[in-house]
């Protein structure tokens, strides 16, 4: 007998096609995902539950959480499903199966490190290029309408940028072919993680007080939260570019003057 994941694999090749679970599957999952764990950080501003790990005093209104879900649905529609359907070709060309036998767990560790490592170097001067005077003023300031970032906003941007840095999150795969069951699990793991830095919420549980490499929520939210020009943590997951190329200097200062005011 088939263990129970290959034969719940088997059950969707047979009953669907490859373009369909690589275009409207992986729709869906990101879609799922996104939002089940997107919508948490709503309920928990608009009931004050868990404030004490709220990372900023500040909460957005009613009115500014419906704007943003309205706009995610419209660009989540417009954007990203006419990516997915348009950009199966091309991942089929580099490698794309969906076949049986499911990958070795090794396979799928290893390529999603490496995608995680590959599109943090790639986010990290994208998302530089988007802080320059231009872009910024005319795209990426949409995704900085929230200085006070809740879960949805991760993904809440100009058309243009979606399609830009999304570049970063495919090029992984692009290049490794994998087999669309790493895709999906990559996937929904980048989406988490984007979801998590954008919590506005730091808890004792939170994945940065694990992972020293890992940025998390404290690291992304000063982002949001600093004039443009000097916001530096430009990356997407890890802290160590901003590091190499001193664009951390202003969090750092921060975080020491935080520990020594502690102390006092």
């Amino acid at each position: 007998m088939a263990p129970p994941l290959e034969s719940c694999w088997l059950y969707l090749i047979t009953h669907f096609s490859e373009f369909q679970l690589a275009t409207i599957g992986s729709f869906l999952i990101h879609e799922s995902v996104f939002f089940l764990s997107g919508f948490p950080s709503i309920f928990l501003e608009r009931s004050g539950l868990f404030s004490k790990y709220k990372i900023q005093k500040k909460s957005n209104t009613a009115e500014a959480h419906k704007k943003c879900v309205m706009r995610l649905i419209m660009y989540h529609v417009c954007v990203n499903l006419p990516v997915m359907l348009i950009s199966y070709p091309a991942f089929r060309y580099m490698g794309l199966r969906s076949s049986l036998p499911l990958p070795n767990w090794t396979v799928i560790v290893s390529q999603i490190l490496f995608y995680f490592i590959l599109e943090d170097f790639v986010f990290y001067w994208g998302h530089r290029i988007l802080h320059t005077k231009w872009l910024y003023k005319h795209v990426h300031s949409i995704h900085h309408e929230y200085a006070t970032p809740f879960g949805l906003t991760s993904e809440y941007a100009h058309p243009a940028e979606i399609l830009f840095l999304g570049f970063a999150t495919i090029v992984g795969p692009a290049l490794t072919g994998p087999h669309l069951f790493t895709l999906w699990l990559w996937m929904a793991l980048r989406v988490l993680e984007t979801v998590e830095v954008h919590s506005g919420y730091h808890f004792p549980w939170s994945p940065s007080n694990f992972f020293p490499l890992y940025g998390g929520s404290e690291f992304h939210d000063y982002h949001h939260r600093i004039l443009f020009t000097k916001s530096g943590n430009y990356s997407s997951t890890f802290v160590y570019m901003d590091w190499l190329f001193g664009t951390d200097k202003g969090y750092r200062k921060l975080k020491v003057e935080e520990i020594e005011g502690k102390d006092h």
